[in-house]
């Protein structure tokens, strides 16, 4: 019998029209878009559904995508799938654990819009940067880059994609200093901020005061933190960890390496987009992936599984 992983992008995976489909054919997926409008005072609808110029924003992209994802994953249930294991690529970690049953879906889009606001405005705008390191192996990344002052590693995507996080002229130098070191490319990515790194311990400090007002529950199923690559079972650990996840780096690499060690031969890739999917192909091409951003997707999936 397959084990399942039910898996959740980050940031950058947010489409307008995702999750208009779900709304429209699942009675389930309806219902948490409409109480997400109600909880945060946003017009989740518009926000998701139509073009507009807040999509993008991440104190609106993170409750977005995560209502999505989650609205998603009710439709996935109720037509007979679930999963023995879940993960989340950083911000996904949040849809990862309510999906585990470790927080109500409220409180994890209550939070994520708690989390965009404190990371958009934690650093200056224009002083941070972030970067994509392609075709280097992450070793030699982090002997380039150990010496170069304010600039880490944010995530460890799949082997040949890397992301290097910081302040923007120490991760303008390293970039270069990568592209000497044999680096095939270096790409600067289009973000609000130097997500995962030290400079967001303020965030992750005023993150924590928001999770202690949030009432956790036993998992169901365990999930994976992207803090180590470990498994958590017990859900006392969370809020610790997600004080740490956002100035630590993201290990997706070394996670679903865990997961395949750990028997799972089966993902499916909850929310928009195939971003999760491409890095599996280049981590393991053995494993199974399905994906499931589109009403069409569910009954695929079962088929599949």
């Amino acid at each position: 019998m397959s084990k399942v992983a039910f898996l959740y992008p980050g940031q950058g995976a947010q489409i307008s029209g995702m999750g208009k489909d779900f709304y429209e054919n699942s009675s389930l997926a309806k219902d948490i878009y409409d109480k997400a409008s109600e909880a945060l005072g946003l017009d989740m609808r518009t926000l998701c559904f139509e073009e507009n110029d807040k999509l993008d924003l991440t104190e609106y992209t993170q409750a977005a995508l995560v209502t999505t994802c989650l609205a998603m994953t009710r439709a996935a249930k109720e037509a007979g799938l679930d999963a023995d294991i879940t993960a989340g690529l950083s911000l996904g970690e949040y849809a990862a654990i309510a999906a585990a049953g470790g927080m109500k879906e409220l409180d994890a889009i209550r939070l994520v819009r708690k989390r965009g606001i404190l990371m958009q405005n934690t650093v200056p705008a224009g002083e941070g940067a972030m970067c994509a390191v392609m075709a280097m192996d992450a070793e030699k990344i982090e002997q380039v880059i150990k010496d170069i002052e304010g600039v880490s590693v944010a995530n460890y995507n799949c082997p040949g994609q890397i992301v290097i996080t910081g302040w923007k002229m120490a991760v303008e130098k390293a970039a270069e200093a990568l592209k000497e070191a044999g680096a095939k490319r270096t790409i600067m990515l289009n973000v609000s901020g130097p997500f995962h790194s030290p400079m967001l311990i303020p965030a992750g400090e005023e993150l924590l005061l928001e999770l202690g007002q949030v009432e956790m529950s036993p998992l169901t199923v365990p999930y994976i933190t992207n803090v180590g690559a470990k498994k958590v079972t017990d859900i006392s650990e969370t809020k610790q960890l997600l004080t740490k996840q956002v100035s630590s780096p993201v290990c997706w690499m070394q996670s679903m390496e865990y997961l395949i060690k750990e028997g799972v031969d089966t993902f499916i890739e909850i929310g928009p987009g195939r971003t999760l999917a491409g890095f599996m192909k280049k981590i393991d091409r053995d494993v199974k992936v399905i994906n499931i951003g589109t009403w069409e997707d569910i009954d695929k999936a079962v088929s599949a599984c």
